[in-house]
């Protein structure tokens, strides 16, 4: 089997960088930005030494010896910009002999060791040494953006039977758009291949339930035999089987696409394509970038969809937004129908959505800028979240937490607006052990199933049996417990 993980941005990758003078540090300073696992390798031990007093894995080697990777492996890309170019050529003979594939970028010195370089098999010649730094950095954005969607694709292609194409517990428009979005690649690679959307869970949010109706979306609940007449399955907008949606976590997935970067959760993901990356704000996003790079120009319901869920996952631009989700929706607008658009986000509203923001207001209960809430039964969990969307906006509080409890799970929503707070990693350390939890910084989930508490029979009783000991580790992490008893 191919193994096509490329772990999202480059920021996900591990970089190999070999003589780390002026230009090599130069190169490491770039990447250490956007947050690359960094292995250095020098002949000076002065230099070795500085390099892992700032906590960076370094090596004492020396690029003419052809022993110089024994006890280091698993890189994506190797960066040979020492200034000796015989001691270049060795050391990209060494790697390549023993990671064919992998990329290298190495620097000339003059011209002449420039094609040199070329001839033995640089993927990238950086000179004149001015602009090693950022064109290596120009390059590798571009490179990583096509091998992606070209590996995406090949893999797609290869493929017989059906896709099964798997949205996280309860889709919302980003994991909804997603999920066509690679259906659409997916014709485009390989037409005989049939596609089917899988969810488990409801639709419960009105404009979700809407998007799905207009735009005519064909959806099927995971169930075994749906199971079981698909020959490969695509995660879209969750990081792996059994986290927030409907498999068992052994389940073997081919594809994972997802924009939510936990590094202890990736680390563990084992599928021929992986890309998960946090610097988009929306998985539609991801999508897009594909749809772009291979030149594949989406339909109206596609592009509308697409629009939609960056539109969505971002609150239009306002949360964890970055300059691609800006971009890309630039680009779907000439594909998407306005008047569709219009009439997704202007749904109405059910009762229950209305009556559980009702309870959420009125059972709201706050301390030093955190407010918890409790709505007790609900059939529609995507009520939460929009409670806590209105609530956060309340004078005063920082933090909103609305839950509830349905007929499987305890179900929480949060909302934040403190800088110094990142609210999904504080609930996922808080409730991971006993159920799915994490997100954003500024919003987060989590769901606690109810085996956990089998002995109780009446579910609003459990709720209220329940609640205060399960929400110990977040007053914990948070900072709200006064004292040794728990108190707040």
């Amino acid at each position: 089997m191919h193994d096509y993980r490329l772990q999202g941005s480059p920021g996900n990758r591990t970089h190999l960088i070999c003589g780390c003078g002026g230009v090599g540090y130069l190169i490491l300073e770039e990447l250490k930005k956007e947050g690359n696992r960094l292995l250095c390798m020098d002949s000076n031990p002065e230099r070795v030494q500085e390099l892992r007093e700032q906590k960076i894995d370094a090596f004492l080697r020396d690029l003419l010896d052809p022993d110089m990777l024994q006890g280091i492996a698993d890189f994506d890309i190797a960066f040979l910009v020492s200034d000796n170019h015989e001691a270049n050529s060795a050391g990209m003979k060494t790697i390549r002999k023993k990671y064919p594939h992998t990329h290298i970028v190495a620097r000339a010195i003059d011209p002449i060791s420039e094609k040199e370089l070329i001839q033995e098999g640089a993927d990238l010649v950086l000179y004149p040494q001015q602009v090693v730094a950022t064109a290596a950095i120009a390059h590798l954005r571009k490179f990583q953006k096509h091998h992606l969607s070209k590996k995406l694709f090949d893999l797609l292609a290869s493929y017989t039977g059906i896709l099964g194409i798997i949205t996280h517990t309860n889709p919302d428009p980003d994991a909804i758009s997603s999920a066509m979005g690679l259906a659409a690649i997916a014709k485009r690679a390989n037409p005989d291949l049939q596609t089917h959307i899988l969810y488990d869970g409801i639709i419960g949010h009105q404009e979700n339930r809407t998007l799905v109706n207009l735009l005519d979306i064909k959806m099927e609940k995971i169930r075994p035999d749906a199971l079981a007449l698909c020959s490969h399955l695509a995660l879209v907008d969750c990081k792996g089987p059994g986290i927030n949606n409907g498999l068992l976590p052994n389940t073997a997935v081919d594809i994972i696409i997802d924009h939510h970067y936990e590094p202890s959760g990736v680390e563990s993901v084992r599928s021929p394509f992986v890309d998960i990356r946090q610097s988009a704000g929306a998985c539609a996003t991801i999508l897009t970038e594909y749809l772009i790079e291979l030149e594949i120009e989406p339909d109206t319901m596609v592009a509308t969809a697409l629009l939609y869920g960056i539109r969505a996952d971002t609150k239009q631009f306002r949360r964890n937004v970055s300059p691609r989700d800006l971009e890309y929706s630039a680009y779907l607008l000439k594909y998407s129908d306005q008047d569709l658009l219009e009439k997704i986000m202007s749904p109405q509203y059910a009762h229950e959505t209305v009556d559980i923001i009702g309870y959420a207001i009125n059972n709201r209960k706050t301390k030093n800028g955190y407010l918890f809430s409790n709505v007790g039964y609900v059939r529609n969990r995507d009520a939460l979240p929009q409670a806590a969307d209105l609530l956060i906006n309340l004078e005063g509080i920082s933090t909103a937490l609305v839950y509830g409890i349905t007929d499987e799970a305890i179900i929480m929503s949060g909302r934040n607006r403190d800088l110094r707070l990142n609210l999904g990693n504080v609930m996922s350390e808080a409730f991971s052990d006993m159920g799915d939890a994490g997100g954003h910084a500024t919003m987060a989930a989590a769901s606690i199933p109810l085996h956990v508490f089998s002995s109780v029979r009446e579910k609003e009783e459990l709720l209220k049996l329940v609640i205060e000991p399960v929400l110990q580790n977040f007053y914990r992490l948070v900072g709200l417990l006064e004292d040794e008893t728990g108190e707040i």
